[in-house]
């Protein structure tokens, strides 16, 4: 997408929301959520299905109404605010375009209605569709466009209003693979240009890693945890997060030792070196990524067990191996005409002790 000179960044604004629950009948859907977005920052709510993640951003748009908290957008309580109000823009996951309508007509929709006078909604029409790089367009139907195109006509006419908050509702899940990957870097050029606030709704955990700031991730209508996407990955705060945020070994078992024999137990045999400082509660399982375990032949330092399964993934060799009660999944940089274990062989297993996690929850 090229930008346009003419069309000015947003004045971007903070987003607080304080204590904020809300309920449908006897379903709590958002459980006590507060939450900082600041100026220009493109953040994300992720989560799985029915977690509660639309839910606060409908909330933040004005679609939805909470029992208790605060919403505040640039410094003003907008709680009470209809949506025409609140000077935000979203960017549905259906799109929401008029089919009867040209493209340039979709994108003045919103300007139309704001009463601007004819020469500014024509300027801004040029402006929205140039960044967008639809120009060329302008003509078309929906029907006539590819569902990337439609994206884009989308965002056009959100950002043609010049919102101070933009929300984006699952944008990228009508695509295919190969056009969501193009797409979300254009969205992440496109953000940054405009130094809009920017809220970005998926489940889709590789999305929010690659174009976001920061992410929150959610579940059963509760935040878990806050933080760039290399803090919620090497260092998540629960069992929860580190497994849904790419994939993790999850063991259970329990410490023993004391120094240098400062062990973790796994449930079933064998063991692994762990820090002699590292705090493990009652109940807590190790957990460490797949790439920070190596495999190789048998040997004293960590568990043995039989390689169960070899995945090849194209950058890596992903082997399972079983070791006690569980498998360990351990990733190995491919390389050509390196040795490879086969299923059935006895393998043993290491761990950088400063890579093992330890969560209770």
């Amino acid at each position: 997408m090229s930008a346009n000179d003419n069309l000015s960044r947003a004045e971007a604004a903070d987003i607080r929301i304080e204590g904020v629950n809300l309920s449908y009948g006897k379903t709590h859907v958002l459980k006590d959520v507060s939450l900082a977005i600041e100026p220009g920052e493109f953040f994300a709510f992720l989560g799985p299905s029915g977690c509660g993640k639309t839910t606060l951003l409908r909330l933040i748009a004005g679609f939805n109404v909470a029992q208790t908290g605060s919403v505040r957008i640039g410094g003003a309580e907008v709680a009470d605010l209809p949506p025409w109000k609140r000077d935000v823009g979203m960017v549905f996951q259906s799109y929401a375009l008029w089919p009867h309508m040209s493209v340039a007509r979709n994108v003045a929709f919103g300007l139309e209605e704001r009463h601007l006078p004819r020469d500014e909604i024509v300027r801004r029409v040029d402006e929205a569709l140039e960044l967008v790089e639809l120009k060329h367009l302008r003509d078309r139907k929906p029907s006539q466009l590819s569902g990337g195109q439609q994206q884009r006509v989308a965002l056009a006419r959100t950002i043609a209003v010049r919102p101070k908050v933009l929300l984006l509702d699952e944008p990228l899940s009508n695509l295919d693979a190969k056009m969501r990957v193009q797409v979300r870097s254009e969205l992440r050029e496109l953000q940054s240009r405009l130094g809009i606030t920017t809220i970005f709704v998926t489940h889709d955990q590789e999305e929010a890693n690659s174009i976001c700031d920061r992410v929150a991730v959610f579940n059963d209508g509760a935040i878990q945890q806050v933080g760039t996407p290399i803090e919620l990955y090497d260092r998540p705060a629960n069992l929860f997060v580190a497994n849904f945020l790419g994939t993790a070994n999850i063991l259970d078992g329990k410490a023993a030792g004391a120094g240098e024999a400062r062990r973790f137990e796994v449930a079933g045999g064998g063991h692994f070196v762990i820090p002699a400082d590292a705090p493990v509660e009652d109940g807590a399982r190790l957990v460490f990524r797949p790439q920070d375990a190596m495999i190789g032949l048998p040997a004293g330092e960590g568990p043995a067990g039989a390689v169960v399964t070899r995945e090849f993934l194209g950058a890596t060799m992903r082997y399972v191996v079983r070791i006690g009660d569980g498998d360990i999944m351990i990733d190995v940089p491919h390389r050509a005409g390196a040795a490879q274990f086969q299923p059935g062989d006895r393998v043993g297993v290491t761990l950088d002790p400063a890579r093992a996690m330890f969560l209770a929850r």
